[in-house]
């Protein structure tokens, strides 16, 4: 579709809340996708005011900004989230002032160029998995902490307000989503609640589902209590993800969950809920989950054993909901996303747990709240355009703006921090790597989510036997943080056991070896013999292919240790200023420029 005066129809969606994030489509293609901490350089950071002015280096007007959010714009205003005077909600204020979109508008009014999302949250989640996982039709699943934010009635009066934690959508093209089910939880204990009948405001007819109400944690709650009784930040949840395999089943720990029918519940007496931020552990309640002897929480048996069972027990309540998902809609293509979507652990587990169901199961890589931005954009475009074309599988994520430096703008930023350049190729950085040396790597487009792939990745040799620990030093991590692998293609599954799939090119998978493989590569292999992977082809990144082709030539090792470009704590690097600023303060002292055949080094390392 384009516009009256043919020309090309821009599309930028945004998210609001904690990782924030921007996307920008041009006739429906994506032109880039982007987090806010990538250029705020603050963790987790909302309010996408960067991410929305990278859009002008794209183009001067867009033609629609499409707002996701769990709350609305209205709402949001209403808190104080206006412009003074103009009574623009902030974003909408933001755009008029730098031209995106009309700079003349009623005071007050809503913008007729800004779409507000926000009353479908797990929606846009559910459109982003389907419009990427390249099924014609499928049922989708969402399992996220909180999504909208759904005004509840009480009966005899009162009211209240509920979190969508769990949700079941058909998805069918171009943009037609319907509820089949969805769980609302709310903090308080209730008595006598129900909810009136739950419309959305865009690109579906809902009809009648199924509702569940209840006063418990969702499954992501759950992980987040679990996540801060470990001692992390709730948001924190790869982190115990990361600790599970240190624990072990332990009867002293109480059933996180409280029946094993079809779907569970989880157990108030143990899990409180605090919606819409997080939970905890309401450990006073057993003596066992007391114990803070030591100031290392995850040295603790009861962290350890509790993250175990967390892990353990969610996933399983995942495998009920997507079979809830087939046996209600008779649809075997399941498209999974919510913030639960990012474990990589559980997502590995339905492989095993589903195998003989006849599913096929898609699990988006951006399935955080910052991929909302991108599937509000998609999913408006399709409304738009009546477009029905089924999309390609997804398969890469480099999807970052483009930066262009050429060897003037590379020399001013390395010599500005004290480095050196000089020319080399795959065979040099093979040498280094061989030489227990950490090399970081800069190429290309970011990526987008929270996966490094090879674009902004920090690589080593994964055959040391204590690359684990000299790395998560050099990084400030925690001793039990794991690393990932890039693996030639070819070379997979004589490696690892992919329980069925051709490949993993964007890291969903903690995946186990094959039989002898754990003492070749010790650096990035976990306590439970697993594995987090991305499969390599010269055509996703010819670049970083032929780097591990020399790495497999030299030593007959098909995969390379990677991982995220960044410190503990810091977002992945976006801009080679934020490169060379990591090299700065840091132990890291190359930095590897293969576009340009480029090797940076501190000077004073």
């Amino acid at each position: 579709m384009k516009t009256e005066s043919n020309k090309p129809v821009w599309i930028a969606g945004i998210a609001r809340g904690h990782n924030a994030g921007a996307c920008l489509l041009k006739d429906g293609e994506i032109v880039f996708s982007i987090e806010e901490e990538r250029l705020s350089r603050y963790k987790y950071d909302g309010g996408p005011y960067a991410a929305i002015l990278k859009i002008l280096e794209y183009t001067d007007k867009i033609d629609y900004l499409i707002v996701a959010h769990t709350q609305s714009l209205e709402e949001m205003k209403e808190s104080g989230g206006r412009v003074d005077y103009s009574g623009d909600d902030i974003y909408t204020g933001l755009c008029r002032k730098v031209g995106l979109i009309d700079q003349k508008n009623p005071l007050g009014k809503p913008h007729p160029q800004v779409v507000d999302l926000s009353r479908v949250h797990h929606k846009l989640h559910a459109g982003l998995a389907f419009y990427r996982s390249g099924f014609e039709e499928a049922v989708a699943v969402v399992v996220d902490g909180a999504g909208t934010f759904i005004p509840l009635s009480r009966e005899p009066g009162g009211s209240t307000t509920g979190f969508e934690v769990e949700s079941i959508y058909t998805c069918n093209y171009p943009s037609n989503f319907k509820t089949i089910f969805k769980h609302i939880a709310v903090r308080e204990p209730m008595v006598g609640a129900h909810m009136p009948e739950f419309t959305s405001e865009a690109y579906s007819e809902e009809g009648n589902h199924e509702v569940m109400i209840s006063d418990t944690a969702g499954i992501t709650k759950v992980y987040e209590a679990v996540t801060a009784y470990c001692g992390f930040y709730a948001i924190e949840a790869g982190k115990t993800m990361g600790l599970f395999p240190y624990g072990k089943p332990n009867d002293s720990i109480p059933k996180l969950f409280t029946t094993d029918g079809m779907f569970s519940v989880s157990n108030r007496n143990l899990i409180i809920p605090n919606y819409p931020n997080g939970a905890w552990v309401n450990e006073g309640n057993y003596e066992y989950l007391s114990d803070r002897s030591s100031q290392d929480l995850t040295k603790l048996q009861n962290r350890r054993d509790m993250a175990y069972a967390c892990q353990q027990q969610t996933q399983e309540q995942v495998v009920k909901l997507i079979r809830k998902a087939v046996k209600d809609t008779g649809r075997t293509n399941v498209v999974l996303s919510g913030g639960f979507g990012l474990n990589c652990v559980a997502n590995y587990h339905y492989l095993d747990a589903l195998k003989d169901e006849g599913i096929n199961l898609y699990c988006e890589p951006v399935s955080s709240d910052a991929g909302t931005a991108m599937g509000a954009a998609l999913m408006f475009w399709r409304a738009l355009s009546d477009d029905a074309t089924v999309n390609t599988r997804a398969n890469t994520l480099y999807l970052g703006p483009q930066y262009n430096y050429t060897l003037e703008d590379i020399t001013a930023f390395t010599e500005s921090h004290g480095a050196v350049i000089t020319d080399a190729n795959h065979a040099d950085i093979v040498e280094l790597l061989e030489a227990k040396t950490i090399v970081s790597m800069f190429q290309g487009r970011s990526e987008n989510g929270p996966r490094a792939l090879g674009n902004r990745s920090i690589l080593f040799d994964p055959r040391f036997k204590d690359g684990k620990e000299f790395v998560n030093g050099v990084k400030n991590r925690e001793y039990f943080r794991p690393f990932a692998g890039s693996i030639l293609q070819e070379h997979v599954h004589e490696w690892f056991d992919l329980r069925g799939m051709d490949d993993s090119p964007v890291m969903m998978y903690a995946v186990n070896c094959q039989p002898g493989i754990a003492e070749k590569i010790p650096s990035i292999i976990h306590v439970d013999g697993t594995c987090r992977i991305q499969t390599v082809t010269q055509e996703q990144n010819k670049h970083y292919y032929d780097l591990i082709k020399t790495f497999y030539d030299k030593t007959g090792c098909p995969i390379i240790f990677n991982t995220s470009f960044n410190l503990g704590g810091d977002p992945l690097v976006e801009t080679l200023f934020d490169a060379m600023e990591t090299l700065a303060q840091s132990e890291i002292e190359y930095l590897y420029l293969p576009e340009y055949g480029k090797l940076v080094k501190i000077a004073n390392k």
